[in-house]
């Protein structure tokens, strides 16, 4: 994978954020480190794919929906009901980012440790049913 060294620093930036926003949660809720966690995980995606794309990319008319829950659960976060701000953040993630999980599970089931286990008989179905692919059978 070639990216710049800005698209690196986003990169770090992300995963940063999730790191942090994952321990806010696990800190029971603690907002400080939300709101940090979804500052980091903004600036590194507007890092990544840049700035101009990024407002795009929120203001599209398919994504609004996504991309109002998900400011508006930041705001939440902000104002101190973390609880709230999180899980209306949460359904913002997976309305704006919910295209992209097929990819991540093909990408996961190439990978040696977690292949294997995602393709346990009851993980696979369930993964499968999340990730949206659709379940063929014989007629």
């Amino acid at each position: 994978m070639w990216l710049s060294d800005t698209q690196k620093i986003g990169v770090g930036l992300s995963a940063f954020g999730f790191a942090m926003i994952s321990l806010g949660v696990v800190l029971f809720f603690d907002a400080g480190l939300i709101a940090i966690g979804n500052i980091l995980f903004l600036a590194g995606m507007s890092m990544i794919i840049g700035v101009q794309k990024t407002m795009f990319f929120f203001t599209r008319r398919d994504k609004l929906r996504g991309s109002f829950a998900f400011f508006a659960g930041f705001l939440l976060v902000l104002i101190k009901w973390s609880i709230l701000g999180i899980l209306i953040e949460a359904f913002g993630f997976l309305n704006l980012f919910g295209d992209f999980f097929p990819v991540v599970v093909n990408f996961l089931r190439h990978m040696p440790v977690i292949g294997r286990f995602l393709s346990l008989p009851g993980v696979s179905q369930v993964v499968d049913r999340l990730a949206g692919y659709q379940t063929q059978l014989p007629v």
